[in-house]
C-alpha cells in the first residue's frame, strides 16, 4: 500500500479525532459519544497499523502512562480523617498553583503524547470556580477520549448539568458510610444529605456506572460492608472499597487497615453467588458482581495486592508537580518550566525523564507509611516535601571509547529549570542494559548535542586544553564605572554584532568518599554530575538577572563538561557559550562553571563538607573587539 492511499483511509476511517504525538504518526480517538464509520473495517486497519505509544510517557519497564490526573486546587469543603490532619495544611499560595491557562497547556501537551483519560481532582474539584470552563476546553482536545472528576459530591448534584453539556463522561464520587452521624465524624463537616443527592442526580443524567469511593477503616465503617453492597442491586453503581493506604498526617496504622481477601469473605458470607468479572487493562479494581444485581462491587487492593506491574497513571499536583507514583516522594515542578518559557519539546525531555526513572513498583505498605510523602489532599485527592527530588542516569548502551544510546532519566528541584535545546527523543532499551556502575574509570559528562552523532548528553572525549594566542588588549578605564564613580552599564548599542565565544573552567575537590559516590552514581540526592549540568547550563542563561551590570544575551548554545579525575579526587568544569551580538559572554560561561561547581557542591555536601571549590577562571574568549584570548 502506498503512502497516499494508506493517508486517505486514515482520513476516511479516523476523522475527526486525528492528531499526533511524538512519533509524527497520525492517532485516532473519537470524541466519547460519536458513532464509528464501519467499525469492523476500522478495528481491522486499526491493528495493521498500530502506532508506536509516545517514547516520552513509557517508562523504563514498557509501562505506557495514558491515564493523567491533575488536581484542579488544593483546597476542599470536608475534612476527612484520612485524607486532611487533623491539624490542618499550609495552603501553596495562589500565585504558585497552576493557572487555568496552564493547566491546558499541559493537558494539550500529555493528550498530543497519547493520554486518552483526564481525571480532575483536588482537594476538592467542584469548589474552582471555573471548573465547567476547565472541562468544555479539555472536551476540545482531539484523542480524549474520557473525561472524569473524583468529588466529594457535596456540590454534585446543582453543577453536574453543566458538567455534563461541558463534557464530562465519568464520575467518581467518595463516601465512607450510610450513617449521617457517623459521615460528619469522619469528614469533621455535616453534607451527608447533599451527597446521597448527587449520587441520585448522576444516575438520573444517565451516568453509569457511577463509582462510589468507600475506603474503610477498621472500628469506623467496616461493619457498613455490605449495606454498601446491597446499594448495588437497584442502583447502577459501582461501589469500590479502598484499603485504607499510609498519608502524611493520617496516623496511619496497619490494625486499622481492612484487607481486600478479608472484605471480600465477609461479602461471599452474605452472597456466596458473588462472582468476579474480567479485569480491564491497566484498571488498579478487582470487579466482583452478584448475578442478578444492577450494580457491582470493586477492590482497591493498594496495600495488599498492588497493582503496580500495569500501572499507567501520572499525576500533576495542584502547584504544577509531576508525581509519577502515588506513593513516591520524588516530583518535579512542570510549572517552573512553564513559566521560564520552555518550549513543548523541553517539557517532553522533562516529562519523559520523570516516567523514565519510575521504579518498577512502590516500596510496600510498612514502608510507605515509613516515607515522607504529602497528605493525600494535596495530591489530586487520591496522592514531598518541597525537598529536591532524586535523579539518576540509565545508559543502555556503554562503549569504554564511545557512548551510543543513552535516555536521560531525571527529576529537578522546584528551583532548577532545564531548557535543553535540541533535545531529541530517548532511544528505545531493555531493562537489561543498564549503566555498569563500576564497568569505567572515569565518568565523563557534556550537554552538547552533535547533530550528526547518536549521543545524546554524554561525550567520553575531554577537549584539548587552550594555548595562549597573546596578551588580550585593556583598557586604561573601569567601563562599569562612570565619569562620577557610580556603576553603569556599558552601551553597546552601536558595537558591531560579531560570533562571541568564551570558555571558563571550576575544579571541585571533592575528596575520596564523595568522589567515589559521585563516580558510581550513588549519591541518595541522584546523578550530582546530572544536577551540575543542568545547574550550569540554566544559570548561563540567567547571567544578566545575577550580575547586575551584564548586558542579556541571546545565547545560541550552552555547553557544560564534566570530567571526573580520579588521582585528584576531583571534578573538572568546563563551560562552553557562544552568541552573536555586540557584547562577549564570558560573564555568562564564568557564571555557568561557578553554578555548576556549587551544585555540584549542594549534591555532596551531606557526605563531607570538607569540599573546595576553586580555579574558576577564564579559558578562552574570541570575537571581541579588543583581540582574542586563550590562557595557556
Amino acid at each position: 500500500m502506498t503512502a497516499r492511499p494508506v493517508t486517505r483511509m486514515v482520513r476516511l476511517l479516523l476523522r475527526p479525532g486525528t492528531r499526533s504525538c511524538s512519533s509524527g504518526l497520525p492517532v485516532s480517538q473519537p470524541h466519547p459519544g460519536e458513532p464509528l464509520q464501519e467499525p469492523s473495517i476500522r478495528r481491522q486497519f486499526l491493528r495493521e497499523h498500530v502506532v508506536p505509544f509516545s517514547a516520552f510517557l513509557t517508562d523504563s519497564f514498557g509501562r505506557q502512562h495514558s491515564y493523567l490526573r491533575i488536581s484542579l486546587t488544593e483546597k476542599c469543603n470536608l475534612r476527612c480523617q484520612y485524607c486532611m490532619p487533623e491539624e490542618g495544611i499550609s495552603l501553596t499560595p495562589k500565585a504558585d498553583l497552576l493557572t487555568t491557562e496552564e493547566i491546558l497547556t499541559l493537558a494539550r501537551l500529555f493528550v498530543k503524547e497519547g493520554v486518552d483519560k483526564i481525571r480532575l481532582t483536588g482537594g476538592e474539584p467542584l469548589i474552582r470556580p471555573d471548573v465547567v470552563d476547565i472541562v468544555a476546553q479539555l472536551h476540545q482536545l482531539e484523542g480524549l477520549r474520557t473525561i472524569g472528576v473524583t468529588t466529594n459530591g457535596i456540590n454534585l448534584a446543582r453543577l453536574l448539568p453543566q458538567l455534563q453539556k461541558a463534557g464530562l463522561s465519568a464520575i467518581n464520587i467518595s463516601l465512607d458510610t450510610l450513617v449521617p452521624a457517623k459521615f460528619e465524624f469522619i469528614v469533621r463537616r455535616k453534607g451527608f444529605h447533599k451527597v446521597m443527592e448527587g449520587i441520585h442526580k448522576a444516575i438520573e443524567l444517565g451516568y453509569s456506572p457511577v463509582k462510589v469511593n468507600c475506603v474503610v477503616m477498621r472500628g469506623l465503617n467496616e461493619d457498613e460492608l455490605l449495606d454498601f453492597v446491597a446499594l448495588t442491586k437497584g442502583l447502577p453503581l459501582d461501589v469500590r472499597f479502598i484499603e485504607y493506604m499510609p498519608f502524611d498526617g493520617n496516623k496511619w496504622n496497619f490494625k486499622k487497615m481492612v484487607s481486600y481477601k478479608e472484605m471480600l469473605d465477609a461479602i461471599r458470607q452474605q452472597w456466596p453467588e458473588l462472582e468476579k468479572l474480567p479485569e480491564e487493562e491497566s484498571s488498579t479494581a478487582k470487579a466482583f458482581k452478584i448475578p442478578g444485581f444492577q450494580g457491582q462491587v470493586s477492590f482497591i487492593t493498594s496495600m495488599s495486592e498492588h497493582f503496580c506491574g500495569t500501572c499507567n497513571r501520572l499525576r500533576i499536583t495542584a502547584d504544577g508537580n509531576l508525581k509519577v507514583c502515588l506513593f513516591g516522594n520524588s516530583e518535579v515542578s512542570l510549572r517552573d518550566h512553564l513559566r521560564a518559557g520552555a518550549s513543548e519539546q523541553e517539557l517532553l525531555a522533562i516529562i519523559g525523564a520523570a516516567v523514565g526513572r519510575k521504579k518498577r513498583q512502590h516500596a510496600g505498605m510498612f514502608s510507605i507509611s515509613q516515607t515522607k510523602n504529602r497528605p493525600m489532599i494535596l495530591i489530586a485527592l487520591f496522592p514531598v516535601p518541597r525537598a529536591s527530588p532524586q535523579a539518576r542516569l540509565s545508559i543502555f548502551s556503554w562503549d569504554p571509547h564511545r557512548v551510543q544510546g543513552l535516555r536521560c532519566q531525571v527529576s529537578f528541584s522546584n528551583q532548577m529549570v532545564t531548557l535543553w535545546k535540541r533535545y531529541s527523543h530517548p532511544q528505545p532499551h531493555t531493562p537489561a542494559q543498564q549503566w555498569p556502575g563500576s564497568g569505567c574509570l572515569q565518568r565523563h559528562y557534556s550537554s552538547h548535542v552533535h547533530s550528526d552523532a547518536n549521543s545524546k548528553c554524554l561525550s567520553s572525549a575531554s577537549q584539548a586544553p587552550a594555548t595562549c594566542s597573546g596578551p588580550l588588549p585593556t583598557s586604561d578605564e573601569l567601563t562599569h564605572v562612570d565619569s562620577e564613580g557610580r556603576a553603569a552599564m556599558v552601551d553597546v548599542g552601536r558595537k558591531p554584532e560579531t560570533e562571541r565565544v568564551a570558555v571558563a573552567s571550576a575544579l571541585v575537590l571533592l575528596g575520596p568518599v564523595a568522589f567515589e559516590l559521585v563516580r558510581q552514581n550513588q549519591l541518595k540526592k541522584g546523578d550530582a554530575l546530572l544536577v551540575a549540568q543542568l545547574a550550569g547550563i540554566q544559570a548561563a542563561k540567567l547571567t544578566s538577572q545575577l550580575i547586575p551590570l551584564c548586558h542579556q544575551v541571546t545565547l545560541t548554545h550552552v555547553q557544560v563538561q564534566l570530567e571526573l579525575e580520579s588521582a585528584s579526587h576531583t571534578v573538572a568544569i568546563q563551560a562552553t557559550c557562544r552568541a552573536r551580538g555586540p557584547t562577549g559572554v564570558e560573564m555568562e560561561a564564568l557564571t555557568s562553571a561557578s553554578v555548576a561547581a556549587l551544585a555540584l557542591y549542594d549534591m555532596c555536601k551531606a557526605v563531607s563538607r570538607d569540599i573546595v571549590v576553586s580555579e574558576v577562571k577564564l579559558i578562552s574568549k574570541t570575537g571581541g573587539q579588543r583581540g582574542d584570548f586563550h590562557r595557556a
